[in-house]
């Protein structure tokens, strides 16, 4: 089988998968018991999400015109645990189908332009936080450290933005061990042509946010059918690359604007790669002796100042 034919396979059971519009599946599932107005504030929702995302329950039920009362009663009657979870779900709505016009659009909406600096630093503190208190488990994240040490050959993939994080954990852990392979998205057969002879003594990990990459998703379905284990750094456990990963490792993010925010999942991948370094220490030490004195002799860096 061509390895584009592979692709169009994968790719289609992927567009199959509905998980990430759990939310909107709720709705409609529960739409003939609602009251009037929680009628009016499903359409609402539905239509202004990009909106409803980021309002209070007043808030919402204000533009939605019904009670505050009837927003929570609403959340009940969707299963979640109040307010907060149902906001929630619908930020995942909004991360997953927004376009960059609606996300500059959210931007404009949330930000003030001379107050824009500490909103986003505040915003990103706050997801770290979030990530610390119920992103990352911690035996998850043994788990996967524990796979890539035991790896014969580490596949590291991320598509569009998240290239740079893999491009980062790529390079510092080639400084670590051999066989790291940073898999290029940039086009199909590259992505599959680089990946098709992975096997059960391999690992890849495959980073992906919202708007979650079907390059990468793929990969991974791929990956874990042919027995490699699998890493997934993604954003939460309704994202569509969770079901092919043996590991997942939840690394919270915000669509704040035209520009991903990937400070969460930095920090995961800093994480990783000292993780990996101590378990490795004799090894990484001597390699990275042998670098040194490369560097010195090629004056890689500036050392004016010493």
């Amino acid at each position: 089988m061509e390895y584009y034919e592979i692709y169009l396979i994968l790719q289609n059971r992927w567009k199959n998968r509905v998980e990430h519009l759990n939310l909107l599946q709720r709705i409609e599932k529960k739409s003939s018991e609602f009251s009037k107005g929680q009628r009016r504030l499903a359409q609402y929702i539905t239509e202004n999400y990009d909106i409803a995302a980021y309002l209070t329950a007043s808030k919402l039920g204000k533009e939605a015109g019904v009670s505050e009362s009837t927003v929570v009663r609403f959340a009940y009657q969707l299963d979640y645990e109040g307010y907060p979870e149902l906001q929630k779900a619908i930020q995942v709505i909004v991360k997953t189908n927004s376009n960059s016009i609606q996300r500059m659009s959210l931007s404009s909406k949330r930000y003030q332009e001379k107050g824009v600096l500490k909103s986003i630093l505040y915003t990103d503190s706050e997801r770290l936080r979030d990530t610390i208190q119920s992103g990352v488990d911690e035996e998850e994240f043994n788990r996967s450290v524990m796979l890539i040490n035991d790896a014969r050959r580490l596949y590291i993939l991320g598509a569009r933005s998240a290239a740079y994080l893999a491009g980062l954990m790529g390079y510092y852990f080639k400084m670590m061990f051999d066989n790291v392979i940073i898999v290029d998205a940039n086009s199909t057969s590259e992505t599959l042509e680089q990946i098709y002879d992975i096997s059960d003594k391999d690992v890849m990990m495959g980073i992906t946010f919202p708007r979650y990459s079907k390059r990468t998703i793929c990969a991974l379905q791929y990956a874990k059918n042919h027995g490699a284990k699998t890493i997934a750094l993604t954003d939460n456990m309704q994202s569509p690359i969770v079901e092919y990963a043996d590991c997942k490792l939840i690394a919270k993010s915000d669509v704040m604007t035209i520009v991903d925010s990937l400070v969460c999942p930095l920090s995961v991948v800093n994480a990783m790669v000292t993780a990996i370094a101590l378990l490795r220490k004799d090894d990484v030490e001597k390699r990275l002796m042998a670098l040194e004195e490369l560097w010195n002799e090629y004056d890689v860096y500036n050392r004016s100042l010493l």
